[in-house]
């Protein structure tokens, strides 16, 4: 009895053999762990976490920190559905702030009010010599 080879190869396992790695999605620091600047907390697709204080949303969606800190997941009331990611300075604040609230600052070194009035005071100095001359 003589058997019949097949000439070609089967069609389906000229599309087999390739498969890309994964893109190690997910988030890296979680809710209250202390991060240096520069440290990845999720990498992304899309906006499943949105960027809030301290920290920056990369073009691959990528959030990174910006200061070193702590990391908070929160909402907004309004925006219950939108999670965003912040860092505090300190464990015991909590982000979830009023717009009109001021932001937090890591060095607390400037008085905004006093340096304003020495801006002004500049400027008036200024003035005055130019109309001196």
């Amino acid at each position: 009895m003589q058997q019949r080879w097949a000439t070609k190869k089967a069609g389906g396992s000229t599309h087999n053999g390739r498969d890309s790695p994964g893109k190690r999605l997910g988030i890296k620091k979680s809710h209250g762990q202390y991060v240096k600047a520069g440290n990845i907390i999720v990498r992304q697709n899309g906006t499943k976490f949105h960027p809030g204080e301290h920290v920056k949303l990369g073009k691959d969606y990528t959030i990174q920190a910006l200061q070193p800190g702590y990391v908070q997941f929160y909402s907004y009331p309004n925006k219950p559905n939108r999670r965003y990611i912040g860092i505090v300075f300190d464990l015991n604040d909590k982000l979830t702030r009023v717009a009109t609230d001021p932001r937090s600052r890591r060095f607390d070194l400037i008085d905004l009010i006093s340096y304003r009035e020495g801006l002004m005071k500049s400027r008036k100095h200024a003035m005055d010599l130019r109309n001196y001359s």
